[in-house]
């Protein structure tokens, strides 16, 4: 009878056995995975550049395991991203319509208004024109004798600014054919080209007057414009839902309201 050789019989069940050991170990390290950093992506409005990136570095320094990624446009091109399947975890708008046309995208359990801004009309330094009201700037596109900065149609503050000529009779079409208008793609451009002169007066947001360092020469009512309300919510498909809740409770924290504040937003209650 023929002799078995056991040497390489055992070799191969120590393979084995090895190899499971080996399994289980990296089965203990999936479970530290748990553990790593979590990038929550925030689609923010311009206007709050500033201030959201403040609040994301306080907080990922009271939870470290937690990266804030923010992407700061205006809201419209912010819904097109989203609704296009752009990652995101939050969506915070600058008005009511942008969040509106996003309802199939976001959780409305975790839907609410968080802030509230103001209307403003800006000067470069030095007000060349001498425009020191929205009465002002009504009398001079009448006279055609000044350039306007505004926001485009599908921003949030371009809309405010349409519902301002409306307000007040004027006719946008007529006034850009005139010369009279130029536009910008978000609130910061419009700050920019007043801020540089390239424009004599710009319709933007009072924290982002403040932010730029403008002079705000008047401040549109309610009924010129309605309220500037900025809505907040959770995207339905987010990746990281629960650190995405937890960071919008910290946006109404005591802490993140100081931050708000101090640049002349008004929290919602």
């Amino acid at each position: 009878m023929k002799r078995i050789n056991a040497a390489p019989v055992l070799l191969i069940i120590l393979c084995i056995l090895t190899g499971c050991q080996a399994g289980s170990g990296t089965a203990g390290n999936a479970g530290s995975e748990e553990n790593e950093e979590v990038n929550l992506t925030v689609f923010a409005a311009a206007s709050l550049t500033e201030t959201l990136e403040e609040i994301g570095e306080n907080y990922s320094r009271e939870n470290p395991d937690v990266k804030v990624v923010f992407n700061f446009d205006s809201s419209g091109t912010l819904k097109t991203q989203i609704e296009e399947g752009a990652e995101c975890d939050i969506f915070i708008s600058a008005a009511q319509k942008q969040m509106d046309q996003l309802e199939d995208c976001i959780d409305p359990a975790t839907r609410r208004d968080i802030l509230e801004n103001k209307v403003v009309l800006v000067v470069p330094e030095g007000n060349p024109k001498k425009i020191n009201s929205y009465e002002d700037m009504v009398s001079h596109f009448n006279d055609k004798d000044i350039l306007l900065v505004m926001g485009n149609e599908d921003v949030p503050v371009g809309q405010y600014t349409q519902k301002i000529f409306d307000h007040f009779g004027l006719d946008e079409k007529a006034l850009a054919d005139d010369g009279l208008l130029t536009y910008a793609g978000n609130v910061k451009e419009v700050t920019t080209q007043v801020k540089e002169a390239a424009a004599d007066c710009g319709i933007v947001y009072s924290t982002d007057a403040y932010s730029a360092g403008l002079e705000a020469v008047d401040t549109a009512t309610e009924e010129m414009c309605g309220r500037v309300t900025y809505p907040e919510a959770v995207i339905k498909n987010s990746a990281h839902p629960d650190e995405a809740k937890a960071f919008l409770d910290y946006l109404s924290s005591d802490e993140s309201r100081k931050v708000f504040e101090k640049v002349g937003f008004t929290c919602v209650k």
